[in-house]
């Protein structure tokens, strides 16, 4: 018989962020813990810097600034982030967002969802990728294309376009 669950603080975030320098971007913290069913990072964006237009077709997310200042876009337009701001990405929306001159800081939350790991990515012969997910479908057609550089190396997440820059989980920019 498994025990129950013990609620606890996991972490003071003005603690966190002052601990981590001043320049560090990207997931300063991340939920962690075994068995849950919940994702949630605190994210920090340099000034200028920003998260590429992108959705997520799978998942709602709901993000709370917590410092900084910055904008998100979206095809309805733009609108300002300012601390404590909660902003609903229901899932398939379009959206990026952009970093004031003080940088923003912001805390994600969201359903699990199971991480991508290169053995599931590279799961065909001699290590390359196989299946529907690699070329549409089909085994056949020629060689399968390269998504490592989709991959975030910091969080793990696969970007959803070919073009993306920055990992819409945790900020980062995704590999060249």
């Amino acid at each position: 018989m498994t025990p129950p669950a013990t609620a606890r603080v996991l972490v003071t975030l003005d603690e966190r962020l002052a601990q981590a320098a001043a320049e560090q971007q990207g997931a300063l913290w991340r939920l962690a813990e075994p068995g849950r069913g919940l994702d949630a990072n605190v994210v920090r964006l340099a000034p200028g810097n920003g998260v590429a237009e992108h959705s997520d077709d799978v998942l709602d997310v709901l993000l709370v600034v917590l410092d900084g200042h910055g904008r998100l876009s979206t095809p309805a337009g733009s609108e300002p982030l300012t601390p404590h701001s909660v902003v609903w990405l229901p899932r398939t929306s379009r959206r990026a967002l952009t970093a004031g001159e003080r940088g923003l800081v912001y805390l994600t939350a969201h359903r699990r969802r199971p991480g991508l790991s290169v053995a599931g990515v590279l799961s065909g012969r001699n290590g390359t990728p196989s299946g529907a997910w690699a070329n549409g479908g089909g085994e056949s057609g020629g060689e399968p294309p390269c998504a490592l550089n989709q991959v975030c190396a910091e969080c793990g997440h696969l970007a959803q376009e070919n073009d993306a820059r920055f990992c819409a989980r945790c900020g980062r920019p995704l590999p060249d």
